[in-house]
Protein backbone atom coordinates (compact mmCIF):
# COMPACT_ATOMS: atom_id res chain seq x y z
CA UNK A 1 0.00 0.00 0.00
CA UNK A 2 1.36 3.38 -0.95
CA UNK A 3 1.12 6.21 1.52
CA UNK A 4 0.05 9.56 0.22
CA UNK A 5 2.19 12.30 1.56
CA UNK A 6 0.07 15.06 2.95
CA UNK A 7 1.72 18.37 3.23
CA UNK A 8 0.33 21.32 5.00
CA UNK A 9 0.20 24.52 3.08
CA UNK A 10 2.86 26.93 4.28
CA UNK A 11 1.82 29.25 7.08
CA UNK A 12 0.76 32.64 5.73
CA UNK A 13 2.95 34.43 8.29
CA UNK A 14 6.08 33.60 10.24
CA UNK A 15 5.71 32.70 13.90
CA UNK A 16 6.87 35.13 16.56
CA UNK A 17 10.55 34.46 17.28
CA UNK A 18 11.75 32.70 20.42
CA UNK A 19 9.59 33.18 23.46
CA UNK A 20 7.94 36.31 22.15
CA UNK A 21 4.19 36.45 21.89
CA UNK A 22 2.40 36.83 18.60
CA UNK A 23 -1.14 37.02 17.30
CA UNK A 24 -3.22 33.90 17.86
CA UNK A 25 -3.07 32.03 14.57
CA UNK A 26 -6.67 30.79 14.48
CA UNK A 27 -8.04 34.27 15.18
CA UNK A 28 -5.93 35.83 12.41
CA UNK A 29 -6.76 33.06 9.94
CA UNK A 30 -10.50 33.34 10.71
CA UNK A 31 -10.48 37.13 10.30
CA UNK A 32 -8.56 37.00 7.03
CA UNK A 33 -10.93 34.32 5.70
CA UNK A 34 -13.89 36.54 6.63
CA UNK A 35 -12.19 39.47 4.87
CA UNK A 36 -11.49 37.38 1.76
CA UNK A 37 -15.12 36.21 1.59
CA UNK A 38 -16.42 39.75 2.06
CA UNK A 39 -14.11 41.10 -0.62
CA UNK A 40 -15.04 38.38 -3.09
CA UNK A 41 -18.76 38.86 -2.36
CA UNK A 42 -18.34 42.48 -3.50
CA UNK A 43 -21.25 43.67 -1.37
CA UNK A 44 -20.87 47.26 -0.14
CA UNK A 45 -20.62 47.33 3.62
CA UNK A 46 -20.07 43.56 4.09
CA UNK A 47 -16.82 44.48 5.83
CA UNK A 48 -15.56 48.03 6.08
CA UNK A 49 -12.00 49.30 6.05
CA UNK A 50 -12.55 50.70 9.55
CA UNK A 51 -13.36 47.18 10.79
CA UNK A 52 -10.11 45.91 9.30
CA UNK A 53 -8.21 48.76 10.97
CA UNK A 54 -9.74 48.00 14.36
CA UNK A 55 -9.18 44.23 14.19
CA UNK A 56 -7.46 42.95 17.32
CA UNK A 57 -6.15 39.51 18.14
CA UNK A 58 -5.08 37.83 21.38
CA UNK A 59 -1.34 37.65 21.98
CA UNK A 60 -0.07 34.13 22.64
CA UNK A 61 3.23 32.26 22.61
CA UNK A 62 3.81 30.64 19.24
CA UNK A 63 1.46 33.05 17.47
CA UNK A 64 2.08 34.85 14.21
CA UNK A 65 4.72 37.60 14.25
CA UNK A 66 2.93 40.91 14.76
CA UNK A 67 4.75 42.98 12.09
CA UNK A 68 3.92 40.85 9.04
CA UNK A 69 0.27 40.46 10.12
CA UNK A 70 -0.11 44.20 10.68
CA UNK A 71 1.44 44.90 7.27
CA UNK A 72 -0.98 42.46 5.61
CA UNK A 73 -3.92 44.03 7.43
CA UNK A 74 -2.81 47.42 6.14
CA UNK A 75 -2.95 46.10 2.58
CA UNK A 76 -6.37 44.54 3.19
CA UNK A 77 -7.61 47.82 4.66
CA UNK A 78 -6.29 49.69 1.61
CA UNK A 79 -8.17 47.33 -0.72
CA UNK A 80 -11.46 47.76 1.15
CA UNK A 81 -10.96 51.54 1.33
CA UNK A 82 -10.39 51.72 -2.44
CA UNK A 83 -13.57 49.76 -3.02
CA UNK A 84 -15.49 52.00 -0.60
CA UNK A 85 -14.14 55.08 -2.40
CA UNK A 86 -15.20 53.70 -5.80
CA UNK A 87 -18.64 52.78 -4.48
CA UNK A 88 -19.13 56.19 -2.85
CA UNK A 89 -17.99 57.98 -6.00
CA UNK A 90 -20.51 56.06 -8.09
CA UNK A 91 -23.28 56.57 -5.52
CA UNK A 92 -22.61 60.15 -4.41
CA UNK A 93 -20.62 61.57 -7.28
CA UNK A 94 -17.19 63.11 -7.12
CA UNK A 95 -18.30 66.47 -5.70
CA UNK A 96 -20.16 65.01 -2.75
CA UNK A 97 -17.36 62.54 -2.03
CA UNK A 98 -14.73 65.28 -2.08
CA UNK A 99 -16.91 67.50 0.12
CA UNK A 100 -17.40 64.71 2.65
CA UNK A 101 -13.67 63.99 2.74
CA UNK A 102 -12.86 67.70 3.00
CA UNK A 103 -15.25 68.02 5.95
CA UNK A 104 -13.54 65.17 7.79
CA UNK A 105 -10.11 66.66 7.07
CA UNK A 106 -11.29 70.05 8.36
CA UNK A 107 -12.54 68.54 11.63
CA UNK A 108 -9.14 66.89 12.12
CA UNK A 109 -7.29 70.07 11.21
CA UNK A 110 -9.40 72.12 13.65
CA UNK A 111 -8.44 69.71 16.42
CA UNK A 112 -4.77 69.83 15.51
CA UNK A 113 -4.76 73.63 15.30
CA UNK A 114 -5.27 73.83 19.07
CA UNK A 115 -2.21 74.85 21.11
CA UNK A 116 0.38 72.19 21.89
CA UNK A 117 -0.52 70.43 25.12
CA UNK A 118 -4.23 71.22 24.66
CA UNK A 119 -5.14 69.27 21.53
CA UNK A 120 -6.83 66.42 23.37
CA UNK A 121 -8.46 65.82 26.73
CA UNK A 122 -5.98 64.81 29.44
CA UNK A 123 -6.40 61.90 31.82
CA UNK A 124 -6.06 62.52 35.56
CA UNK A 125 -2.60 62.78 37.10
CA UNK A 126 -2.95 59.31 38.62
CA UNK A 127 -3.73 57.72 35.24
CA UNK A 128 -1.62 57.05 32.18
CA UNK A 129 -2.32 58.48 28.75
CA UNK A 130 -0.31 59.04 25.60
CA UNK A 131 2.80 61.20 25.86
CA UNK A 132 1.67 64.76 25.20
CA UNK A 133 4.98 65.74 23.61
CA UNK A 134 5.07 62.74 21.26
CA UNK A 135 1.43 63.14 20.20
CA UNK A 136 1.99 66.84 19.51
CA UNK A 137 4.98 66.04 17.27
CA UNK A 138 2.88 63.59 15.23
CA UNK A 139 -0.06 66.02 15.21
CA UNK A 140 2.18 68.76 13.77
CA UNK A 141 3.34 66.42 11.01
CA UNK A 142 -0.24 65.41 10.16
CA UNK A 143 -1.31 69.06 10.10
CA UNK A 144 1.49 69.82 7.62
CA UNK A 145 0.25 66.93 5.48
CA UNK A 146 -3.32 68.26 5.51
CA UNK A 147 -2.38 71.89 4.90
CA UNK A 148 0.65 71.71 2.63
CA UNK A 149 0.73 68.15 1.38
CA UNK A 150 3.93 67.21 3.23
CA UNK A 151 4.62 63.53 2.60
CA UNK A 152 3.26 60.97 5.04
CA UNK A 153 1.79 57.56 4.31
CA UNK A 154 -1.16 55.72 5.84
CA UNK A 155 1.28 53.04 6.99
CA UNK A 156 3.28 55.64 8.94
CA UNK A 157 0.11 56.82 10.67
CA UNK A 158 -1.04 53.24 11.34
CA UNK A 159 2.26 52.29 12.92
CA UNK A 160 2.72 55.29 15.19
CA UNK A 161 3.17 54.34 18.85
CA UNK A 162 3.34 56.64 21.84
CA UNK A 163 4.89 56.15 25.24
CA UNK A 164 2.60 56.52 28.22
CA UNK A 165 2.82 59.28 30.80
CA UNK A 166 0.82 60.23 33.85
CA UNK A 167 -1.69 62.91 32.97
CA UNK A 168 -1.17 62.32 29.24
CA UNK A 169 -3.63 62.67 26.41
CA UNK A 170 -6.71 60.44 26.48
CA UNK A 171 -5.87 57.49 24.22
CA UNK A 172 -9.34 57.05 22.71
CA UNK A 173 -9.43 60.63 21.45
CA UNK A 174 -5.98 60.44 19.88
CA UNK A 175 -6.78 57.08 18.29
CA UNK A 176 -10.06 58.42 16.86
CA UNK A 177 -8.24 61.32 15.19
CA UNK A 178 -5.56 58.99 13.79
CA UNK A 179 -8.34 56.77 12.39
CA UNK A 180 -9.96 59.82 10.77
CA UNK A 181 -6.62 60.83 9.24
CA UNK A 182 -6.22 57.38 7.74
CA UNK A 183 -9.76 57.56 6.34
CA UNK A 184 -8.95 60.89 4.69
CA UNK A 185 -5.67 59.56 3.29
CA UNK A 186 -7.34 56.47 1.87
CA UNK A 187 -10.26 58.50 0.51
CA UNK A 188 -8.00 60.70 -1.58
CA UNK A 189 -6.01 57.66 -2.68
Amino acid sequence: MTEIATTRPPAPFPSAPGRRKGYEKRAVDAFLEKAREAFEADEPGALRSTEVRSAAFPLVRGGYAVGPVDAALGRVEDAFAARERDYALSRLGARAWVAETRDTAQVVLDRLARPRGERFERVGVLHYGYSVHEVDIVADRIARYLVAGDPITPEQVRSVAFRLQRGGYRETQVDAVLDAVIEVMLAVG
